[in-house]
């Protein structure tokens, strides 16, 4: 990693979930995107993921590897990828061909990481008929037909064209450990949902780095891990931004997604008290940090000791663009 610039020797990249605010459209969500894309390549960020969810209003990344186009095309050296595709959506060949086409024409540039569950609720599974029967068990072998298709000698009469003999790099995403020992059996890096499964991190990343094998992509662990992050210049004025997260999180429990609402003055008067607890238990968590520079140096500088992640990736529900923008600034100012 010499030359680029880390935090605690933590390599700091970017999860976009491509928000569609109250009163905005997904228009203005994409155009968004491709302005923070930009910003955050000339701050020095290391990689700009998106994730694919379905049937949500809230999140306009359903369409994950046209984004991720768009987004490279817009950009000169940032790494783009996919935090990930949720493979269990796809036939693994016409992922192949998708990220072999994002491949060949943004060459090394382009990330491939891979989910298992659905990324949506159970209605719209059934809506994109990938497969109305699938089992835990099925992911494995998606996975492994899906790197048959990259190989430079495929097996069977199926190619990948693009896709054949090109170095797409495979990640395996997880929130538990299934995904963890898979990827580390197969020898690929590993990126964990520690920004909305806080508590099995450490031992997530543990089961990888102990029973991980040297592969022909990597010969070392190598970890991601997942974090929220709120900065602003004063520790009310990001407690004040991360009230929009708090509101969307609790408009998911209720059965209700929605929207990113505007941030509220006291978020008690939308609530209730049940819902008030829960609303403060998703700031207090490891992978959320809310506050100023000197907060946030301090809370993500404990969690990168913890965690011994190589990489960290922050996501930012932040309702103002402006404001969102300037609270990867401030990240950025913690940079070797």
């Amino acid at each position: 990693m010499s030359g680029e610039k880390t935090f605690q020797n933590a390599r700091l990249s970017v999860l976009d979930l491509v928000p569609v605010n109250e009163g905005s459209t997904p228009q203005e969500s994409l155009r968004n995107s491709k302005q923070l894309a930009k910003h955050v390549e000339l701050l020095g960020f290391h990689r700009y993921w998106l994730a694919e969810h379905h049937n949500m209003p809230g999140i306009a990344s359903s369409a994950t590897s046209l984004i991720i186009g768009y987004i490279a095309e817009n950009t000169q050296t940032i790494r783009v990828g996919s935090g990930g595709v949720m493979l269990p959506n796809h036939a693994p060949l016409i992922i192949a061909e998708q990220f072999g086409t994002l491949e060949s024409l943004y060459p090394g540039r382009i990330d491939l990481g891979l989910g298992r569950a659905p990324g949506t609720d159970q209605a719209t599974a059934f809506a994109l008929r990938r497969n109305l029967h699938s089992d835990v068990a099925d992911f494995p072998l998606d996975v492994a037909e899906l790197e048959n298709y990259f190989a430079t000698e495929p097996t069977g009469r199926v190619q990948a064209i693009p896709g054949k003999g090109l170095n797409v790099p495979i990640w395996l995403l997880g929130s538990s450990d299934y995904s963890a020992r898979l990827a580390a059996e197969k020898g690929r890096p590993f990126a964990f949902a520690s920004h909305f499964a806080p508590k099995f991190t450490i031992p997530a990343l543990e089961i990888y780095r102990d029973n991980f094998q040297p592969s022909d992509q990597l010969r070392e662990p190598y970890t991601m891990a997942g974090v929220n992050i709120f900065a602003a210049d004063t520790q009310e004025e990001a407690e004040y931004l991360a009230t929009s997260h708090q509101l969307q999180f609790i408009n998911l429990r209720r059965g209700n997604p929605d929207k990113l609402q505007h941030p509220v003055k006291n978020i008690a008067d939308h609530l209730t008290p049940e819902e008030q607890v829960v609303a403060e238990q998703t700031l207090n968590s490891p992978a959320t940090i809310v506050g100023d520079l000197h907060t946030v140096r301090e809370k993500l500088k404990r969690f990168v000791d913890d965690t011994q992640a190589d990489e960290v990736i922050i996501s930012a529900q932040i309702f103002d663009h402006k404001a969102r923008m300037y609270s990867y600034e401030i990240v950025a100012d913690l940079f070797d």
